[in-house]
């Protein structure tokens, strides 16, 4: 299969990385954030989500970021909104795109939202007829595609039923997720093949962390399976929660030096998007998990 010649990049730091972060930062300075990726030409940024600050106290103020950063035309601003409550105070706050998630295993379902898969798929209903009436397209996230921290491998079968009902369920694209970052190249592409069976390539994404140092080469298996959609956090922002001590997302900067090694276009300014990363890193008293960030600084 052909690699596909443009990829969209979807942005995730500002949400999927903050939210991950200790410490939280202000409204002010995720304003900025989002803005700097939409001057580098991040063309689809996840801006915040509609949670509760009691559970997530890093995404408090979501609505207030949206109200703050300077939209561009033809970006997407997008929010998750796990439940109707943040749906309808997304759409308060004038999101155009959200974003729902389910785990592909039963156990991290339970864990992580107290509820079976089946259930998780269920309270999306509402969401989803809402959203049909708003004219607000959604994008479905599936957590741990590749291995989850309680149950260890999973089957790749079960991980296409929760795609596919996702998509049945109008979710326009679905995005599969390397949550603990334990997968493989090889791995990745019998996982595209299996999903993919069920669900246009055409509507798939990848969303691979780099815990084990393997998102890149996952990245690549993806590129030739035709995956031409793919998740990243600026800086590499976001631990993973369910590994002590490990890295979690693939950092942007580094994901779009390597579409650009391979003459695939991504309309995002290496450059620009470097110093987004550094900026924000400063912000957080951290440094940047951009390899390629690094090698940029250093070079002066």
């Amino acid at each position: 299969m052909n690699m596909p010649s443009h990829v969209r990049i979807v942005e995730v730091g500002p949400r999927d990385g903050l939210q991950n972060e200790r410490n939280p930062i202000e409204v002010s300075q995720k304003i900025r954030l989002v803005d700097d990726l939409s001057a580098a030409g991040l063309e689809h940024i996840e801006v915040g989500s509609f949670v509760s600050p009691k559970w997530v106290p890093q995404m408090a103020g979501s609505a207030e970021v949206f109200a703050g950063i300077g939209r561009k035309p033809g970006i997407t601003y997008a929010a998750l909104t796990p439940n109707r409550r943040g749906f309808e105070a997304a759409m308060a706050a004038g999101v155009t795109e959200v974003a729902v998630f389910a785990a592909a295993s039963e156990s991290f379902s339970q864990r992580n939202i107290n509820c079976s898969i089946a259930e998780s798929l269920s309270r999306f209903v509402p969401i989803m007829d809402a959203a049909r009436l708003h004219g607000v397209r959604v994008r479905g996230y599936v957590s741990c595609a590749l291995g989850c921290p309680y149950e260890g491998m999973i089957d790749p079968e079960q991980v296409m039923v929760v795609a596919r009902d996702l998509y049945t369920m109008g979710c326009y694209e679905i995005s599969l997720g390397d949550t603990i970052g334990v997968g493989t190249a090889s791995a990745t592409r019998t996982l595209i093949e299996v999903v993919g069976g069920k669900v246009p390539r055409e509507h798939l994404a990848g969303h691979f962390h780099d815990t084990y140092g393997q998102a890149l080469a996952n990245i690549y298996a993806s590129l030739q399976e035709g995956i031409a959609v793919f998740d990243c956090s600026i800086a590499g922002l976001g631990g993973c929660p369910y590994a002590t001590g490990a890295s979690g997302n693939v950092a942007t900067e580094d994901v779009v030096y390597l579409l650009n090694g391979l003459g695939i276009e991504t309309g995002v300014d290496l450059e620009q998007v470097a110093y987004a990363g550094r900026a924000i890193s400063q912000v957080l008293g951290r440094t940047s998990g951009s390899k390629v960030s690094a090698a940029l600084s250093a070079r002066g």
